[in-house]
């Protein structure tokens, strides 16, 4: 990855540039460069290569000075990052602090960020569930928001062009809700998942199915992920920590590297976008404004096409400080409604149960993936009194307890027999919010960052619908898990849990048919300004039920591939 000193227009010029690292921006870096741009990837965060800065990745638990718990002084400091699951000791450092980047709630919300090379690729879930034509046209069907400008049939190809590339481990489970993928061979459900999985199919005849979840994990590496110089997943379950084998998929592994081979990708760390450059009488975008990290120096580069992909909050951030004569109010906001209709996945509520048979059985070894139950409610009419649906997640283990009394070899002796108790389960729902007008992010008046670009105002919440789908969850998944014979049923709600620690948010720049009522068309283009491409998290139109990320991929392979298209056809 080459990185070199620029003082002249020419050497500032370039075919394309990528705004973010991460797992969008590595994909469009890729794309663009696979094609023969020349291709400059901008980062706000530092640098992080592959393997040799992910500084944990290999150390034991001993080697840890908390055991790897984060320190109560640094937890009090952070109030809002260490609410992440992710956020401990040995991953604390891809995760950004509370005080360095600071932003407005109008409402609570937990704002997850990771500013590095890579970006949250690095530490994402790595969840990858196509969406189906049922998620397409949810909008169009219960009229609520804006209909998509494409279908399934439009992105399935890119779905299969990601899959190849990225690796996917899961089962060829042939339905309608889910499509199945180009997939690796899947990890195996536990004994319980199996047994929950029996008596859903017996009890609601295949209408309830529970399958093993689908995940960016090399279970069998293929040639191409050889090419990429990855290895087989080792199943340590410390993928936080950055993954030395590539077992995973992230930008750093895979996609970055990938554009570096090319020759044509300059990858610029430690660089803020402050705003993309417009040429008003044009309607085009010359290039991107940016301020050095440490430095606070301001340069600009130039390219023919710009795509952004900063993570969907600050997308919406750079696009609303974009402001020229031409866009006064953030690029190719003529209508009003950018940073508007955001959404995000409901991660508030769980429920648990034990199981008192199968006691002869345990868990062996670790599995970085779970069991996962796809949306069933409102899928293929509206059934119920709340709009769209939820999927979930399930998984188990044996409860065990180990008798500490005594000391010395006593207590060595108790520590060492482990006893054995019921199995306990647990599930985790991931609602779909609904974009409304309500639900936006701005700029605020007044305060600024270190870098004197405005803060961002969230005013993103909860609302009835969310309500609504929370009690059914709680209702279907009891009678679901009594049904299947557990015991000591217990939901557990958390009113008090702020939207955003799903780091799914969505939306601000959404797709769609109209200009009235979106801002990008169904190439992801800005409707009065198409050399400009949103394919992150911000472009979305509605949230669907699935984790968002492989979806994000191939929006932004999509439209990497017309991007270049209409490039040479000299209409951009």
């Amino acid at each position: 990855m080459s990185y070199f000193n620029i003082d002249s227009v020419k050497d500032r010029t370039y075919d394309a540039i990528v705004i973010g690292s991460g797992i969008s921006g590595g994909w469009a870096a890729k794309e663009l460069c696979d094609k023969g741009l020349r291709t400059l990837v901008l980062e706000r965060g530092r640098d992080v290569k592959h393997v040799t800065d992910y500084p944990t990745t290999m150390m034991n638990p001993w080697e840890f000075e908390h055991a790897g718990q984060i320190p109560k002084a640094l937890k009090d400091a952070n109030p809002i990052a260490s609410r992440c699951y992710a956020f401990n000791e040995d991953a604390a450092h891809f995760f950004v602090k509370d005080a360095e980047h600071p932003y407005v709630q109008e409402k609570p919300f937990d704002w997850i960020r990771g500013y590095q090379v890579g970006g949250k690729s690095l530490m994402w879930a790595r969840g990858t569930q196509r969406w189906s034509q049922y998620d397409f046209e949810g909008p169009a069907r219960d009229g609520f928001a804006v209909e998509w400008p494409i279908s399934y049939a439009d992105i399935a190809p890119w779905y299969s062009h990601v899959e190849r590339f990225i690796g996917v481990a899961g089962n060829k489970d042939g339905l309608a809700q889910l499509p199945d993928g180009e997939f690796l061979p899947p990890h195996e459900q536990s004994c319980v998942e199996k047994h929950f999985t029996d008596q859903m199919a017996t009890h609601y005849k295949g209408a309830r199915p529970i399958i093993i979840g689908r995940c960016a994990h090399l279970t069998q590496p293929k040639e191409i992920h050889l090419k990429q110089g990855r290895g087989q997943c080792q199943n340590r379950n410390l993928c936080q920590r950055g993954c030395p084998f590539g077992g995973y998929f992230s930008s750093n592994s895979s996609t970055l590297p990938w554009a570096a081979k090319t020759g044509k990708m300059t990858l610029r760390p430690d660089s803020v976008v402050h705003s993309i450059l417009v040429d008003g009488k044009k309607n085009k975008a010359t290039g991107v404004r940016v301020i050095d990290a440490n430095t606070k120096q301001e340069t600009e580069y130039f390219a023919k096409i710009i795509f952004v992909n900063a993570a969907c909050l600050n997308s919406n951030l750079i696009l609303l400080n974009s402001k020229s004569s031409r866009f006064p109010n953030g690029l190719g906001n003529d209508n009003g409604l950018l940073g508007k209709y955001m959404a995000f996945h409901n991660f508030r509520t769980t429920i648990s149960a034990e199981y008192e048979g199968l006691l002869d059985k345990t868990t062996d070894g670790i599995r970085p993936n779970g069991s996962y139950i796809p949306r069933f409610r409102n899928v293929f009419k509206q059934e119920t009194d709340f709009l769209r649906g939820y999927a979930a997640g399930f998984s188990g283990s044996r409860i065990t307890s180990n008798d500490t009394a005594g000391i010395g070899e006593e207590l060595k002796a108790g520590l060492f027999n482990r006893k054995y108790g019921n199995w306990r389960v647990g599930s985790h729902m991931m609602g779909e919010t609904i974009p409304k007008e309500e639900s936006f992010v701005a700029l605020d008046s007044e305060l600024k960052d270190a870098w004197g670009i405005p803060q961002l105002r969230v005013s993103v919440g909860y609302d009835d619908n969310d309500e609504k789908m929370i009690r059914d969850f709680h209702e279907q998944m009891s009678e679901m898990l009594t049904l299947a014979g557990f015991t000591n049923i217990q939901t557990h709600d958390k009113p008090d849990k702020a939207p955003g620690l799903d780091i799914h948010e969505m939306g601000g720049v959404r797709m769609g048919k109209d200009p009235k009522t979106s801002l990008l068309n169904k190439w992801n283009q800005f409707h009065t300004c198409k050399n400009v491409f949103v394919t992150d998290g911000a472009c979305m139109t509605s949230t669907s039920t699935q984790n968002p990320s492989l979806t994000f991929m191939a929006i932004t392979a999509r439209a990497a591939n017309h991007a270049v298209s209409e490039l040479k056809k000299g209409n951009l």
